[in-house]
């Protein structure tokens, strides 16, 4: 196994798979201003994954190239963590998937902008300022739907009570994880945890919602076991390129 290209791969597809489910928002969103914010931040996260899939195809073969990883793989290939192929749902559903993400991946490339490979550094260095902007939205959201009204902080708990289970996967160290971090190129994901959870304690507070308890963790994205969702998406994004294979405009 390629442990380097495995371990950029997961970082390609999860900003692959949920730039797709935010684009499903175009023209849909509440009002104008949060259309064009979640498209921007859509944008950012196709910008994103091509940085990576772009190096992962450097890093695999010669002839392979970036749109050959994200439209010519199957569904048991992709890599992603499984909160990143959740439907939308209703706003708060998104704007919640989207907080729980933002505030791992923040943490998670400020550790990469230090990593000993300097591809991987230099994406990372570039792609925290997007993402600091992407929490920042998503957690005054967090909070402005929170401390709303009843119905919408009614709705924002149980957006996190459906979530909130996908939550762990994130911080989960595999064979790959332990030979990247090993080698400092990689991060180490387990001592992110804390921060991260003292982090959504304090907007989770703001907000007056809570962390549901008892609740069962799913995990298997990166092992290429995913839920129903995924397939549907990709059937949607790769249906061009599985029409008119190796198309060019």
């Amino acid at each position: 196994m390629n442990f380097l290209f495995q371990y950029v791969l997961v970082l390609a597809d999860d900003a692959l798979i949920l730039a797709q489910r935010l684009s499903e928002w175009a023209y849909k969103a509440p009002f104008l201003e949060e259309d064009i914010a979640l498209s921007n931040i859509s944008l950012d996260l196709f910008g994103r994954a091509t940085l990576f899939l772009e190096y992962a195809a450097s890093i695999k073969d010669d002839d392979l190239e970036a749109d050959d990883l994200a439209f010519k793989r199957h569904e048991r290939e992709y890599v992603n963590h499984l909160l990143c192929e959740q439907p939308n749902g209703h706003f708060g559903d998104t704007i919640l998937r989207q907080f729980l993400f933002d505030s791992f991946y923040c943490l998670f490339l400020n550790e990469l902008s230090k990593s000993s490979d300097k591809q991987l550094a230099a994406i990372a260095s570039k792609s925290v300022k997007e993402v600091t902007y992407h929490l920042r939205h998503s957690s005054k959201w967090v909070i402005r739907l929170g401390d709303g009204t009843s119905e919408s902080n009614k709705k924002i708990q149980e957006s996190i009570d459906k979530f909130w289970m996908y939550s762990e996967e994130f911080f989960m160290m595999d064979e790959v994880d332990k030979e990247m971090k090993k080698k400092k190129i990689g991060v180490n994901r387990e001592a992110l945890k804390s921060i991260w959870l003292r982090n959504i304690k304090k907007v989770f507070k703001e907000a007056k919602v809570e962390i549901p308890i008892e609740i069962n963790m799913l995990s298997g994205g990166k092992q290429g076991l995913h839920t129903e969702h995924l397939g549907h998406l990709l059937s949607e994004m790769q249906y061009l390129q599985r029409s008119f294979p190796d198309a060019k405009w």
